[in-house]
């Protein structure tokens, strides 16, 4: 009780003190983009700074190495899928009226050869095609409006080179900095639990993004074989997807199930066919192997911690909401083995 009593009285201490908070919040938040986007890059390029380093070339070197790398994988993104996807995409845009009215077409057919449809759900029916434009232009200008946020967010993108060349720099660094004032065996402790943050970090985001792209790439064979409009785009809305474990693929396939009714009927079961075996391909082949059971995550606690992490911050909160979990929860297993294990030298020693 007094533990609940005090977490209120902390709460109720910083509503109240927000005026000191506030600036120290948007400094915070001014740094996160380019701290999370280095740390993100820092955690996939690291293996290939220490492939140079073990061919005996120089950090400061191997920094710049890994700095042409993503250059030129920018490059050849750029230069060779941008304008393919960015052309697909125009032409989604300028086809959307279509598809609007072949939709209203086909409902209107199903209602008037249906005759046992309740008033109430004809009601709704009709209040949704008279409104289906007008939903269809609030998608349109919500993507356009997270295109406009994207340009702002791209903007902050400039400093992320400067914090990844020092964190590839000085990463080391920073555990023996943390770790100097303490004890010998404090020290040890600390250093296993940055330790393990470490591993469940380069699990997740190596291996989420590993397997995204997989998922991409097989997505993209599905939809090219079959012919699906659009299939670069729609394989990558699918790999961007994808990176939200669980609820990603669901939400991949929708747009790409919508583009396949469009087209021809079959198309629905041809995509939902693809969407499927990409996904038992990577549940049973390329996550096994590339991340392994590093996290150890319910796919129940998954889902509850997206959904709620969702509610919170919106689709941010939704892309990094499995790896914060995941990191809390190795601090919390940590310090429960600790005690644990002190616990039991103390009865040993008692013996």
């Amino acid at each position: 009780m007094m533990f609940f009593i005090l977490l209120f009285l902390i709460i109720l201490l910083v509503e109240k003190t927000n005026f000191i908070f506030d600036p120290i919040f948007k400094t915070i938040g001014a740094v996160a983009i380019p701290f999370i986007g280095a740390g993100i890059l820092y955690y996939l390029s690291k293996p290939l700074m220490h492939l140079f380093e073990r061919i005996k070339i120089n950090r400061i070197i191997s920094i710049f190495l890994v700095y042409i790398v993503l250059a030129l994988i920018i490059f050849f993104f750029f230069m060779y899928i941008v304008p393919i996807a960015q052309r697909q995409f125009s032409n989604l845009i300028g086809n959307i009226p279509k598809m609007v009215d072949w939709a209203q077409d086909l409902i209107s057919y199903w209602q008037s050869n249906q005759t046992i449809i309740p008033d109430e759900v004809n009601s709704a029916i009709n209040d949704f095609m008279n409104n289906l434009q007008s939903y269809v232009e609030n998608v349109i200008n919500y993507i356009f409006g997270f295109i406009g946020q994207l340009i702002s967010f791209v903007t902050a993108l400039v400093l992320i080179p400067l914090f990844l060349f020092f964190m590839l720099k000085d990463g080391d660094k920073f555990v023996p900095f943390i770790t100097q004032i303490f004890n010998k065996k404090k020290a040890a402790n600390i250093r296993a639990l940055m330790g393990k943050i470490d591993d469940t970090l380069t699990s997740f985001i190596q291996g989420q993004l590993i397997v995204s792209f997989c998922v991409g790439v097989l997505l993209f064979i599905g939809y090219w074989i079959i012919d699906l409009n659009y299939s670069l785009t729609l394989a990558l809305f699918g790999m961007l997807m994808n990176v939200i474990p669980f609820i990603g693929p669901f939400i991949a396939v929708v747009p790409a199930l919508i583009v396949g009714a469009f087209q021809a009927p079959i198309m629905l079961v041809l995509v939902a066919l693809i969407m499927l075996v990409a996904q038992q391909i990577e549940s049973n082949f390329i996550s096994p192997n590339v991340m392994g059971r590093a996290l150890s995550l319910h796919p129940l606690t998954v889902i509850t911690v997206i959904l709620a992490a969702g509610s919170i911050a919106g689709f941010i909160g939704i892309l990094f909401a499995v790896p914060f979990y995941a990191v809390i929860k190795t601090i919390i297993v940590h310090f429960y083995e600790t005690y644990v294990d002190s616990k039991k030298n103390k009865d040993d020693a008692l013996i």
